[in-house]
């Protein structure tokens, strides 16, 4: 049965359409719902049935741990233990907003929302029709991002649609999410805060907050037990297979050029994922530029849209510049190298 799609307001959703949402979360059903980050895929995440669902829905393995979300702070202490006084300073700061922060579980949360684990990762999204939905639906939603697992996360209603529309009750569809990238997620069931997923609330500013943060070596390392989602399988991938190319912006351009033209000679078509600085670098293939270098967040945002506007332009492979800058940086190379693979060409630099 197709989903039923309905426009909001994304500022001030209408109070009908959920009522409506919250009842089909609460009888076990699933809402796929804009948030600030991505659009998330919704069941009741204190119910065993409603994860197992969701993640028969994704087709994710069901070891990768789901986001519990709430909507007011009181509910964070419903969901996990032993919350250090800096997850506490965090989301005075960061809450509502797009950060995720994991502790030990407590009893009253499935081991089939968190995968199995003894911790739970908790987030209290910030946008309107994401904390009314919560509210309505009992407050603890279990939410990934609404796509096929494995697939470029959704940035549009119509995204949600076309990965997930005949195995989902509802599809709200608040508009384009503004950031593009999921949360950032931290880790507070280490001495030391660990950052499992970088987003767009970056290390420094964490470090700003509370101090010492550490990386995580998982972001590295492909077959770490998966604390976080993300950590262990390929994610947002385009179909034609992705490759990342580093090096100085000319030599890089010109040697995506050569691989367009190789791939031209073989009958396909390259897709290149430019930016608007060195999009007029570029001879061959289909470009397509994601947004400019000195406001990065329009990287973020546009990533994903792109990678899907290939797959329906159907090219034979993509070839991607590095995008190492300073605010989105991290964020926008972990989830490439992800789409990717770990496929990156380095390009050697003039001797």
């Amino acid at each position: 049965m197709k989903a039923e799609l309905i426009k909001i307001n994304p500022k001030n959703p209408e109070q009908e359409i959920i009522d409506r949402a919250g009842k089909i979360l609460r009888e076990g059903g699933l809402v796929a719902f804009p948030t600030e980050t991505v659009y998330g895929l919704g069941g009741d995440g204190l119910n065993a049935e409603s994860s197992a669902r969701i993640y028969q829905a994704k087709g994710r393995p069901s070891d990768n741990p789901l986001i519990i979300h709430i909507a007011q702070m009181e509910d964070l202490e419903t969901a996990a233990r032993r919350i250090p006084k800096g997850a506490v300073r965090l989301a005075e700061r960061f809450w509502p907003g797009p950060l995720t922060m994991i502790f030990p579980k407590t009893d009253i949360v499935p081991y089939e929302t968190t995968g199995g684990l003894d911790s739970v990762a908790v987030r209290m999204p910030g946008h309107p029709a994401a904390l009314a939905l919560i509210r309505a639906g009992g407050g603890f939603v279990a939410a990934p991002s609404a796509n096929r697992s494995g697939r470029p996360s959704p940035t549009l209603a119509a995204h949600v649609a076309e990965d997930l529309g005949e195995t989902v009750d509802m599809i709200l569809d608040g508009g384009r999410a503004g950031i593009g990238l999921e949360s950032t997620i931290v880790d507070f069931t280490e001495d030391v805060p660990v950052i499992l997923r970088p987003g767009y609330i970056n290390r420094e500013m964490l470090v700003s907050c509370i101090g010492q943060v550490n990386m995580d070596p998982g972001l590295q390392e492909q077959n770490r037990p998966p604390k976080a989602p993300g950590m262990r399988y390929r994610h947002y991938s385009p179909r034609a297979p992705l490759a990342i190319v580093q090096g100085e912006a000319g030599r890089a351009a010109a040697f995506i050029n050569e691989l367009a033209r190789m791939e031209e000679q073989k009958g396909g078509r390259a897709g290149i994922l430019a930016c608007r600085e060195t999009e007029h670098l570029y001879q061959a293939g289909l470009v397509k530029s994601i947004g400019s270098r000195s406001l990065d967040e329009t990287i973020a945002k546009h990533l994903y849209q792109v990678l899907r506007e290939f797959d329906q332009e159907q090219v034979s492979c993509i070839y991607s510049e590095s995008f190492d800058t300073p605010r989105m940086g991290q964020a926008v190379m972990n989830r490439l190298k992800k789409a990717a693979g770990g496929r990156v060409i380095q390009v050697p630099d003039d001797e």
